[in-house]
């Protein structure tokens, strides 16, 4: 079983991602793998009841590809256990946003997982755009992408972990010594 990181813990992934054929043409509902499966989301909106009916509660998930538009997953954030972002090559940062909006303009409060071409240097971005997952490219060390959470003590600018700025964190800082 593989393993990712869930949290800032290593942990066994019991999740499946399926992945339309190579010539983009979508598995059938009946052909799925048995237990958990994060679906691309072409195959969800194609087969939204038959995956539902056909699964116990907790064990479909759905994938977005960097063009999705996370405003299409919003009604059915009750139907699904997470949701998982593709990043098809390093360099592809839409999924970024994708997180955030989700995060911050729709109120996911579910897991958000990171799936595809996800290396060490990525890990602490995503983190702070709203990820808590992180299933790490197969051909790299989990244990030292773990690593990139440490690699900065302070932060700058406002995320989806920490919203407010340096120097709005400051303010409040002396403003509280000062009332003190």
């Amino acid at each position: 079983m593989a393993s990712i990181i869930k949290n800032r813990a290593i942990v066994s992934d019991d999740w499946t991602v399926v992945r339309a054929a190579e010539d983009g043409t979508l598995p059938a509902v009946e052909a799925l793998p048995a237990g958990k499966v994060i679906v691309p989301f072409a195959l969800w909106t194609a087969s939204r009841d038959a995956l539902t009916a056909s699964r116990n509660a907790g064990e479909i998930a759905v994938w977005l590809e960097p063009d999705s538009d996370p405003a299409d997953i919003v009604g059915d954030f009750e139907k699904v256990a997470l949701i998982a972002i593709d990043f098809p090559v390093f360099r592809d940062g839409r999924g970024y946003s994708i997180a955030r909006l989700l995060r911050e303009r729709y109120g996911y409060k579910g897991e958000i997982r990171a799936i595809g071409d996800v290396l060490r240097d990525q890990v602490r971005l995503m983190y702070r755009c709203g990820f808590d997952a992180f299933a790490v490219r197969e051909d790299r060390d989990i244990s030292d992408a773990m690593k990139a959470f440490d690699d900065f003590t302070v932060q700058y600018q406002g995320a989806v972990d920490d919203p407010l700025p340096l120097f709005r964190r400051r303010e409040a800082a002396a403003a509280q010594k000062a009332s003190a």
